[in-house]
């Protein structure tokens, strides 16, 4: 089982670009600051310090350059896991905060990207307390780049601030433009956050881990082939689950609800792809059989088109 995770080819749905900068590559980009500054950044008390923690690093990227040497870092990571295809979630209403261009950085996105063995699509992602109008920026950026592999609009950041209720016009805008649907939801707030989510059309579900407690929920979400994307260590590190043997994974998938495996931040909470399967199996008894099986998962549910762990 120790190098079963490895050897199966995986994807990934659920990865923030700017949640996989590593301390160290903060430090390449700016020698002047000590690493030791840097690493302070990624410790957090609960989950509203870990978006004041997301938006400290994101202030950090300054340069479309910056973006592609974050890319290039990302995708040797990945590839390194045997991770064949990634959706990633580029925060463009961060990008939109900080008062940059989104053009050039992403064209140096894409650029890093391109020529690595992994094969990538993006999500955009707004700031969903930020507003609508805001939000309505994000999916404007999204639908005009519907046909350079940005397959999804979605809505982060604080559930409470930003109920999914202000979105319905913006999430008709995006589908309208071709878009798929996504959205964080029932992550750091109950049940009815993730109905609500679903109300807007979402397609798959971002944590969505408050589902457990809505046996009529974890119906709906079976009966209607609604994937959830669950990040077990970033719900331990965000503090909204207290402690592993209370994650409830294994009841969501005992009870059919489709799940997929993710990392969500994987430098912000010090993980990787490889070892929430290994942690799965350790900590919550799933079998190389439906380890195999959630792994093929992420390939059945990516917006891209993919259909397959062997393409």
């Amino acid at each position: 089982m120790a190098d079963f995770p490895l050897e199966i080819p995986k994807a990934e749905l659920h990865l923030h670009l700017e949640g996989s900068v590593e301390p160290e590559t903060l430090h390449e980009l700016d020698p002047s600051t000590p690493v030791e500054e840097f690493r302070a950044l990624y410790s957090y008390a609960d989950f509203d310090a870990f978006l004041r923690a997301f938006g400290a690093i994101g202030k950090r990227l300054r340069t479309p350059e910056d973006y592609g040497l974050i890319t290039r870092r990302l995708l040797e990571r990945l590839a390194a896991q045997n991770v064949r295809y990634a959706e990633i979630i580029i925060a463009a209403g961060v990008v939109i905060w900080k008062e940059q261009d989104f053009a050039p950085i992403f064209d140096a996105i894409c650029a890093a990207a391109a020529g690595s063995p992994v094969e990538v699509r993006w999500i955009l992602d707004a700031v969903r307390q930020f507003g609508v109008d805001h939000t309505m920026r994000v999916a404007a950026l999204a639908a005009e780049r519907v046909d350079r592999g940005v397959v999804a609009f979605g809505i982060g950041g604080s559930e409470e601030r930003g109920p999914a209720q202000w979105f319905t016009d913006v999430f008709d805008f995006a589908k309208r433009s071709g878009l798929r649907l996504t959205a964080h939801a029932g992550e750091s707030m109950g049940p009815e956050s993730v109905w609500a989510a679903l109300k807007l059309g979402a397609e798959r579900i971002g944590h969505g881990i408050a589902s457990v407690h809505d046996p009529g929920l974890m119906r709906h979400l079976r009966e209607r082939d609604i994937p959830l994307e669950i990040c077990i260590t970033s719900n331990l590190v965000t503090g909204v689950v207290k402690r592993i043997e209370d994650h409830p994974v294994r009841r969501l998938y005992d009870a059919g609800v489709p799940i997929v495996l993710n990392t969500d931040d994987p430098a912000m909470f010090r993980c990787t792809l490889v070892a929430e399967y290994q942690l799965a199996a350790r900590h919550f008894g799933f079998s190389e059989a439906e380890l195999r099986g959630i792994a093929e998962n992420a390939f059945r549910y990516a917006f891209g088109g993919r259909r397959g762990a062997g393409g």
